[in-house]
């Protein structure tokens, strides 16, 4: 897939990440009807797995802004398609597998993964700034 219906796919699939991971919380969490009436609550006193799926969850939603800033000005700046759809799906690619080394314990593992993801849309931005 290329072209804007590539990177409006890219970003989809970013935007709904972290719901998938709240998924995991909920249900290794044994999320219950009676919690849905305060379900940060609920997941703020979650342990073990579901406490680093929710982890993730949030870690997920903070590094969406940058993610699609990146994409949506390089996609408006013009940078080759190849550049945007690379470097975007390395992230989302990455950002799975940092889910899974959370969601695992692998602590060192994950901030290594997190720092190569986070590298993505800001090689992005950079990659725009000299195409200008």
């Amino acid at each position: 897939m290329q072209g804007i219906s590539g990177v409006i796919l890219m970003i989809l699939v970013a935007c709904l990440l972290p719901y998938v991971f709240t998924l995991i919380a909920k249900s290794t969490g044994r999320f219950q009807a009676q919690h849905n009436q305060n379900p940060r609550e609920f997941l703020a006193k979650t342990t073990g797995l579901a406490a680093r799926a929710n982890a993730v969850q949030q870690n997920s939603f903070e590094s969406l802004p940058l993610f699609i800033a990146a994409i949506l000005m390089a996609e408006y700046m013009v940078v080759p398609e190849r550049f945007i759809l690379t470097l975007g799906w390395a992230y989302i690619v990455l950002r799975v597998i940092y889910g899974g080394c959370y969601l695992a314990n692998w602590a060192t593992l994950r901030s290594i993964i997190w720092s190569l993801a986070l590298l993505c849309p800001i090689f992005l931005l950079i990659i725009t700034i000299k195409m200008t």
